[in-house]
């Protein structure tokens, strides 16, 4: 893992995973890991949003990952490099983001990924204390992929979605 100039992590030889999309890049609709609508942002997400289908997150959902690069049609699947990770905490629980791509993420585009987690975190926030779900919200910055990756656990054949609400 190398950090630059910003002293953000990513990796050199990054690890590939499927990504299923849950939210395409542009779309307004928040949907969650079992297919539900979560909510309806007032903003369209500027990235691509999904899951690794076989891999769960420390809070028991399926591991967040986000593609970077065009837009990708709701349900597709597809074949990135992780570079990095973002850590959110998501009602005091820690909620990793794999950052995945083509090709490694320019300063520009990981100061952009930064920033929306940095926004993310705070409206999720005010979305959780509306909803009476109590805990701390936050973006927590850059990590490696492999440290999320390590994190994880395998998805078992009987899962049927988180055991909690997000």
């Amino acid at each position: 893992m190398l950090r630059d100039a910003d002293h953000e992590a990513f990796e050199l030889d990054p690890p590939e995973l499927e990504v299923v999309i849950e939210v395409p890049r542009g779309s307004f609709l928040k949907r969650g890991s079992t297919g539900h609508i979560d909510f309806v942002s007032p903003l369209p997400c500027p990235f691509n949003y999904g899951a690794v289908p076989d891999l769960l997150g420390l809070e028991g959902d399926l591991l967040d990952a986000v593609v970077l690069g065009p837009r990708l049609p709701f349900g597709a699947r597809t074949h990135v490099r992780a570079w990095g990770s973002i850590t959110l905490r998501d009602r005091g629980m820690v909620d990793d983001k794999l950052i995945c791509s083509a090709r490694p993420p320019d300063a520009s585009q990981r100061r952009r990924v930064l920033r929306f987690f940095h926004l993310y975190a705070k409206c999720k926030g005010l979305l959780n204390l509306w909803r009476g779900r109590p805990g701390r919200n936050a973006c927590e910055g850059w990590g490696g992929a492999r440290e999320a990756l390590a994190r994880a656990r395998p998805r078992e054949a009987s899962w049927n979605g988180p055991a909690i609400e997000f």
